[in-house]
């Protein structure tokens, strides 16, 4: 269904810094960077897409986190969530609900949610039950 979903970010090193042990924590490969742009990618497994990015912003400006948007990337056990949770806080992440059931979306909707260093909403999710 996606391409790519790219998150804008203000400073290169901070977010690398954010991204990597966050999406490490989730077996999330990382596929690139390139500090000219800049901007930094990771791939889904086993198709190359879709990729996820951070970069700055394509026309210059500042990045311009939205109230809504999200990024929800898939945990395989709850146990990543926990883990990925505590990377982001440990990374500069601030919380916006902390680990846990959610069963207002389904049965086991096992949940976390943060926002980056840059202030984007991401969450990371785990469908399967404990």
């Amino acid at each position: 269904m996606f391409s790519h979903v790219m998150v804008g970010i203000s400073d290169f090193d901070r977010a690398l810094a954010f991204y990597r042990p966050v999406l490490d924590t989730l077996g999330i490969a990382f596929r690139f960077e390139d500090r000219s742009r800049p901007w930094a990618g990771w791939q889904s497994s086993p198709d190359p897409r879709p990729l996820f990015l951070i970069g700055r912003p394509f026309d210059g400006g500042p990045p311009q986190p939205g109230n809504g948007p999200m990024v929800a990337f898939l945990a395989q056990t709850r146990a990543q969530v926990d883990a990925a949770h505590a990377a982001a806080l440990a990374h500069g992440g601030h919380c916006e609900g902390p680990p846990g059931l959610r069963p207002q979306y389904h049965a086991h909707y096992y949940g976390a949610y943060v926002r980056d260093p840059d202030g984007n909403k991401l969450c990371v999710a785990c469908h399967a039950p404990a």
